[in-house]
């Protein structure tokens, strides 16, 4: 059983990282902007597919690697936090407008839900999410480890579903203003370095589940 103590912090962190627009979050508000509210939807539908096959990741193998060593676990949360804190660098010098227009033409749904599976599947955000915080939320004395895996993966999803959500129907809602605004992207810029940077601090300097 999860530490309940313990999910409220797991929740904020989960949110943090969700609301930080990343890959996915630019694919659904691409499709939302270039196809409508539907292709939005499909989007964010496609994107919780790739997460849950995250959460069966974790559940089936991450859970044996963090917790059969001491250095799995730390070197597991260095390689994470440093890449965080690289794609925070990354974002802090990277073109605002060029994330702002992904050049991405309209596509059948089919298309569109395909192409978010592999977007989800290949986002590293994800998979350094699963890889450097979740193991902290994760106590072997409580029981299965893969079941706490699991519950907090699926707690993950349904977060994301929310946000992914909130992100498509605001960007299909206000396609015209975003499409033209290049301010509000180079303030998304800094604040998106902002929090990976914070993400890879707490994820580098965590203490090790006993």
């Amino acid at each position: 059983m999860i530490d309940f103590a313990k999910l409220p912090i797991f929740i904020a962190a989960a949110l943090i990282l969700l609301l930080t627009p990343g890959p996915a979050v630019l694919y659904i508000i691409a499709r939302s902007v270039d196809q409508g509210r539907l292709a939005g939807l499909i989007s964010v539908l496609s994107i919780e597919v790739g997460n849950f096959i995250h959460v069966l990741a974790a559940t089936l193998g991450l859970s044996a690697l963090v917790f059969s060593t001491t250095w799995g676990f730390t070197v597991v949360k260095w390689l994470g936090g440093v890449y965080l804190i690289y794609l925070g660098i990354r974002r802090y010098i990277s073109g605002a407008e060029a994330e702002a227009s992904p050049a991405i033409k309209g596509q059948g749904l089919n298309r569109v839900f395909s192409q978010g599976v592999l977007v989800a599947v290949l986002n590293p955000k994800t998979a350094l999410f699963f890889l450097a915080f979740l193991p902290q939320f994760v106590d072997p004395e409580r029981g299965s480890i893969s079941l706490q895996f699991f519950s907090l993966g699926c707690i993950f999803v349904l977060l994301a579903i929310f946000t992914d959500g909130l992100y498509s129907l605001a960007s299909s809602t206000g396609s015209n203003w975003l499409k033209g605004n290049q301010s509000f992207w180079r303030v998304e810029r800094i604040i998106a370095g902002s929090v990976y940077i914070l993400l890879g601090l707490t994820a580098a300097f965590s203490s090790i589940p006993k």
